[in-house]
């Protein structure tokens, strides 16, 4: 009996201890879980999203990347303008300008567009041609070597404000027009703080809508001529004293042309390469911004200059220079030491120049 007692307290013991586990159990598995609800991970999620999207478009506007709208906004602006012609296409629209004076009104051509252009060249590179050629159109002002200044091109700062007066018409000089010039401009040369400060002057240019008309000398031998001519004549002043780096008059022109310079054939094909990656690196550095390339040579052949008018948007007319050509005859008959330049350059890259002619 006392063994069977035993075994019904064993029993009752183990039945207490397996409700103890299973109520342990119990509370174990239903303990609830601690949950998100979906909403609230697509809320994060959302947020995430649009700091993501503030923070992307902060660095787009640092970093210029939003040119193209910045484009469309001033297309749709200039469409809300009264001065606005439904004619001009929308890839003109941000090349054309109405500019209002602070020195002048332009009265009854205030709706009357404007261009902006720049004339990028080299010296001794028919420039100073070219741009009288252009100022004889009754449209065009072209205002001449601006930056030959240093002050002016010190720095971008000084750079911009001299452009920014020069396309409001505020720049006053011989070549300003009236209140009707439709195009407005200036010659800059490559080595006038361009090329230094290339990176800001295209988005200068690409922001004001400016053109860029590059003129350039294919043969660089007649350019080297030329130059060694001008700074001859800069320090002995052969016509009555006074320097011209341009003449009017014939007899003038045979004056100077007179001047036969020798050449140091030791730098020679290093100044031609010299020059020749200096306009390289021009036509590289604006290959952005609105252009045309013309050379020297194709322009004295093309007095009418009909592809730059069509791309200043102006009318065809026949235009004309007062600037008397110096150097006329073949190049050998203008440099002294003629044998020895054509043996330098006989055989090499440059041998096609030895063939040009004045």
């Amino acid at each position: 009996m006392e063994e069977a007692g035993r075994d019904k307290d064993e029993a009752v013991l183990v039945r207490v201890e397996d409700f103890s586990a299973a109520k342990d159990a119990a509370n174990v598995t239903t303990k609830p879980t601690r949950r998100y609800p979906l909403a609230s991970w697509i809320a994060i999620l959302a947020l995430a999203t649009l700091v993501g999207v503030y923070i992307f478009s902060l660095s787009l506007k640092q970093n210029g990347m939003l040119f193209g709208l910045k484009q469309t906004s001033m297309i749709e602006k200039e469409r809300e303008k009264p001065c606005h012609r439904p004619s001009i296409p929308d890839t003109e629209i941000p090349y054309v300008h109405y500019p209002t004076p602070d020195t002048y009104s332009r009265k009854e051509c205030a709706c009357t567009p404007v261009r902006f252009f720049a004339i990028l060249s080299m010296q001794r590179s028919g420039s100073g041609w070219f741009e009288t050629l252009l100022n004889s159109h009754e449209n065009i002002s072209s205002n001449g070597e601006i930056f030959s200044v240093k002050e002016r091109r010190s720095n971008i700062t000084s750079i911009t404000k001299t452009l920014d007066k020069l396309y409001n018409l505020d720049w006053l000089s011989s070549a300003a027009k009236n209140e009707c010039t439709a195009a407005v401009g200036l010659k800059w040369m490559l080595n006038q703080g361009l090329m230094k400060h290339h990176q800001e002057v295209v988005e200068y240019f690409n922001r004001r809508g400016v053109s860029a008309i590059f003129l350039l000398r294919r043969n660089l031998l007649q350019r080297y001529v030329s130059i060694l001519a001008n700074d001859h004549d800069r320090s002995t002043k052969q016509l009555n004293g006074t320097h011209k780096a341009h003449v009017h008059h014939r007899g003038q022109a045979d004056v100077l042309a007179q001047y036969k310079p020798t050449i140091s054939t030791k730098s020679l094909i290093a100044e031609l390469k010299r020059s020749d990656k200096l306009a390289a690196d021009a036509l590289v550095n604006f290959k952005t911004i609105r252009n045309i390339v013309l050379y020297y040579e194709d322009v004295v052949s093309n007095r009418t200059l009909t592809d730059v008018l069509d791309f200043l948007k102006l009318p065809n007319i026949k235009l004309s220079s007062r600037h008397v050509k110096i150097h006329t005859k073949r190049l050998r008959d203008h440099i002294d030491n003629w044998i020895d330049v054509y043996n330098t350059l006989n055989g090499t890259q440059y041998e096609s120049f030895l063939n040009g002619r004045r």
